[in-house]
């Protein structure tokens, strides 16, 4: 519990992720063009953790759970994980072009 604890509250965001999930790829490559630096992380740990197979892709912004793929898009949909991330500081400007 420690080790994601510590994680999540260093860093603006955090995703725990399975590196052969399509959904965690393209939530990890939504968030990171907005120019945020995403961290992947052991999925061991989760599981350690939580005490069961978490669903993927997890995703914590500005130390809070923000929740799945279905979430992160829903947030991007209504144009609000912008906001999102820039209350955490994980990204500073954001050109809306």
């Amino acid at each position: 519990m420690d080790i994601i604890t510590s994680m999540i509250a260093e860093k603006p965001v955090v995703i725990f992720s399975k590196s052969n999930c399509c959904l965690s790829y393209s939530i990890k490559s939504l968030i990171s063009g907005f120019g945020a630096n995403t961290r992947q992380q052991i999925e061991r740990a989760l599981i350690e953790t939580l005490g069961c197979q978490p669903s993927v892709p997890a995703v914590f912004i500005g130390q809070q759970f923000v929740g799945g793929a279905n979430k992160i898009m829903s947030l991007h949909l209504r144009n609000e994980l912008v906001t999102l991330l820039m209350n955490a500081r994980a990204i500073w400007l954001w050109n809306k072009k």
